[in-house]
């Protein structure tokens, strides 16, 4: 099987728990009752793209479109575009105390503040005020004006969200606060997306959305989900590498950047400086589930090769794949 998908791997040597390089387990005792089949539709901004074996069309549909709701109800929760979001309710929320929030929420913000306190600070959710400034700077090309990006600064700093795991609710303590998920939520989608498919009885089956891929089962008499990957000058020829239960998740700027002043700039923001990275670095990170490996994604671009790598480590069963400088 050719999958296109936009990121950049190498065949290395991992020895990761939860997902592998290695063979996948046997397949299924009767492969040839499954079929193959592919759905796509836009949610999160992006095409999500589900493709899966069932014994029939109807199963495969009916589960595909039950995958579908769960990736829009988590959109309804984490998009920061969307004014009716629960993620912007909490923000409208800020300075006024806690908030009960949903166990997606909850999820999404306590795994945030475990990359967050792992890094340094390197991840950070609450980077959202500099995230307004630079869509208005890729909008003008225009670099943010210092004054307002030194405001934005100050609003930013993860240990201002206050989770309590009793009550399940949250609290930006800081009026002003806005909060940005963009560098978890596809992946914690594809988690969900893939999940809804094993309850209707879907176990092998692929989720993308960007740069973000959720892998099941292996293809029924297939070792795994063969990835054609991008290389580092931006076109399809890098390596193929076959995957299953795991997640795969690339953070670069091939395709979202903006040009000023003869400068490169990627939609990548490090929160500690307040700055888009101007550094062309693609990061290719693997971990057992799609939140997990679209977070550490994020954050190992920001940081340096051996700060990445000492990251990604500290995660069990995470690794990085490839860390290279784009041409």
């Amino acid at each position: 099987m050719y999958l296109h998908a936009k990121i950049l791997c190498v065949a290395c040597a991992l020895s990761l728990p939860a997902c592998s390089l290695r063979k996948a387990a046997p397949p299924p005792a009767h492969p040839q009752t499954a079929s193959r089949f592919e759905y796509a539709q836009v949610h999160m901004g992006v095409q999500v793209r589900l493709v899966l074996y069932a014994p029939d069309e109807t199963r495969a549909l009916d589960a595909a479109r039950a995958a579908f709701a769960r990736v829009a109800e988590i959109d309804r929760i984490a998009s920061d575009y969307r004014p009716d979001s629960e993620l912007m309710r909490l923000c409208a929320h800020a300075g006024r105390g806690p908030v009960a929030v949903s166990d997606d929420l909850y999820a999404l913000l306590e795994l945030s503040c475990r990359v967050s306190r792992a890094s340094g600070g390197a991840f950070d959710i609450t980077v959202g005020p500099l995230v307004s400034l630079w869509r208005e700077a890729r909008r003008t090309r225009r670099l943010p004006d210092p004054a307002r990006l030194a405001d934005a600064r100050r609003l930013v700093g993860w240990r201002n969200i206050v989770l309590d795991p009793v009550r399940r609710t949250a609290e930006l303590a800081v009026p002003g606060m806005k909060l940005d998920l963009g560098g978890i939520a596809k992946g914690y989608a594809g988690d969900c997306a893939i999940a809804v498919l094993r309850q209707h009885g879907i176990a092998s089956a692929l989720f993308e959305a960007g740069g973000d891929v959720v892998l099941g089962d292996a293809p029924p008499g297939r070792d795994g989900w063969t990835i054609q990957t991008m290389g580092p000058t931006g076109r399809n020829d890098g390596p193929a590498v076959t995957l299953s239960r795991c997640a795969i998740s690339m953070s670069g700027d091939a395709e979202q950047f903006v040009v000023i002043d003869g400068t490169r700039y990627s939609h990548v923001i490090d929160p500690r400086t307040g700055m888009a990275l101007a550094s062309r670095v693609m990061t290719v990170v693997i971990a057992p589930d799609g939140a997990t490996s679209d977070a550490l994604a994020t954050t190992a671009s920001v940081l340096s090769d051996a700060e990445a790598r000492q990251l990604v480590k500290s995660f069990p069963g995470a690794g990085i794949l490839v860390r290279t400088t784009m041409q």
